[in-house]
């Protein structure tokens, strides 16, 4: 069994910037790609930014010079800086891993509880 536990969201001012953590737990064999998906109120879960297990990026356009996804590898934990932050990235942060698990031939997508991201003065 396989858990992602997210930590790091909270109410922040415009302008302020928050640091989201997610540490994949269990019975784990490999981790390929890890990320982070966002939805706010009314709107479909969108991308926010992908890693690869060789830290290759890749961002959404709204939040590319603001945020940075990073990882370290030994610890399966993928981790997000946001800076700059706006009232639009008022959302639910899920993380999200690719995980093989020890008697599994193929990679699975697990995902995080998520966790409440509230920018706003």
């Amino acid at each position: 069994q396989v858990q992602l536990v997210e930590s790091g969201g909270g109410l922040v001012q415009p302008g302020g910037s928050l640091r989201l953590s997610c540490a994949a737990s269990g019975s784990i064999f490999s981790v390929n790609s890890m990320g982070w998906h966002r939805q706010a109120p009314g709107k479909p879960r969108e991308l926010v930014a992908t890693i690869t297990s060789g830290g290759s990026t890749n961002y959404a356009d709204s939040v590319k010079g603001r945020f940075t996804i990073s990882r370290v590898n030994a610890k399966n934990t993928v981790y997000l800086q946001m800076n700059s932050l706006e009232p639009e990235d008022t959302a639910v942060y899920y993380c999200y891993a690719q995980i093989k698990v020890g008697t599994s031939r193929s990679y699975y997508n697990y995902w995080g509880q998520g966790t409440q991201v509230t920018v706003s003065s």
